[in-house]
């Protein structure tokens, strides 16, 4: 069990943000560990024809070592809640280079180390500037296809974490973020095999929704540039899918009638009025009238995300269609 404890100001100076280059390190587990991170097996199909003869060695070294650590300076803490790419390489580009051959070095402890790996001891600055170059391209092949999809769900799983803290109080942001973690209050506890107990030490804990967290959570407890804990964001599955039909239970819909009740069951995960109106055939007009009239019965809010307003469920929402099912597609 991981302890992360929390002194009284500490929740206070929690912050989201979302990481490009945390989306390409945890896209790289995604690629690399389909047994654990099975559900994006439709990515993985899409992506490796692209991937194949990129020349992309050395990033394909540094993110999956044999000793599952990826070194810290890759993932830099943002200091902004959406850097873009480039700000963040750029952090990662002025890393000094003893710190660089380091954590490059310590990821392969105890191992062969391939000549990617070790250009990093004998010609550093040359090796970093190779991985800048191969993250660029890796992002453009793998991530930016799906850029737009992935922002969606971080900015969704943002605006519903601030709506439960408006709702319940700043301990909502930490209550629920993942079947793992378990907030008492005073301190995340991680149900890792691993364990240790880490305090904050006065810097703000960022937490980093990435929707190719999968099943994981990861923690950057020791990190230079502060500490981070990444997490799959609220529906993240359907990223990569289209939205599946969803049915409500038999008494949503016997509340609210099959359709409204439908909408509601289907906004697990934040959704456009043209995406309900895809998922469950029904004609736009159709879908913003309920999705009007699910808002001013408090059950769902619009959040806009750049030009799209996107709604998700409020907490009286999340009671109501907690029991709805999936109905697979064939």
């Amino acid at each position: 069990m991981i302890h992360i404890e929390f002194a009284p100001a500490d929740l206070v100076g929690l912050r989201f943000a979302h990481s490009p280059l945390v989306e390409v390190v945890t896209s790289g587990f995604a690629l690399n560990r389909p047994t654990t991170f099975w559900m994006y097996d439709s990515w993985r199909a899409r992506v490796r024809p692209r991937l194949s003869g990129a020349g992309l060695g050395t990033l394909q070294a540094v993110v999956a070592a044999p000793t599952c650590y990826v070194p810290d300076f890759l993932t830099p803490v943002p200091a902004t809640a959406r850097p873009s790419l480039d700000e963040e390489l750029r952090v990662v580009a002025a890393t000094p280079l003893d710190r660089v051959a380091a954590e490059v070095d310590a990821a392969w402890a105890g191992h062969p180390a391939p000549p990617e790996i070790r250009r990093f001891g004998t010609d550093p600055a040359a090796a970093l500037a190779e991985l800048v170059r191969q993250v660029r391209r890796y992002f453009e092949l793998a991530v930016a296809p799906v850029w737009p999809r992935l922002c969606a769900a971080v900015e969704g799983e943002i605006a519903h974490r601030a709506l439960a803290a408006a709702e319940r109080g700043p301990g909502a942001l930490l209550a629920d973020l993942h079947p793992k973690l378990d907030w008492d209050g005073s301190a995340l506890r991680l149900g890792y095999a691993k364990s240790g107990h880490w305090g904050l030490d006065g810097h703000p804990l960022a937490l980093l929704p990435a929707g190719f967290a999968g099943p994981v959570v990861h923690t950057m407890t020791e990190g230079r540039t502060g500490r981070a804990l990444w997490y799959p964001p609220r529906g993240y599955g359907r990223v990569w899918d289209p939205p599946e039909r969803v049915e409500p239970s038999t008494a949503l819909a016997g509340l609210l009638g099959p359709t409204r009740a439908a909408v509601l069951t289907l906004l697990a995960a934040p959704s456009s009025t043209g995406e309900v109106a895809s998922a469950l055939g029904l004609a736009p007009a159709t879908a913003s009238h309920h999705l009007t009239a699910l808002r001013d019965a408090g059950l769902v809010v619009g959040e806009r995300v750049g030009r799209r307003l996107r709604y998700l469920r409020t907490g009286l929402g999340e009671q109501l269609a907690g029991a709805g099912t999936t109905v697979e597609r064939p």
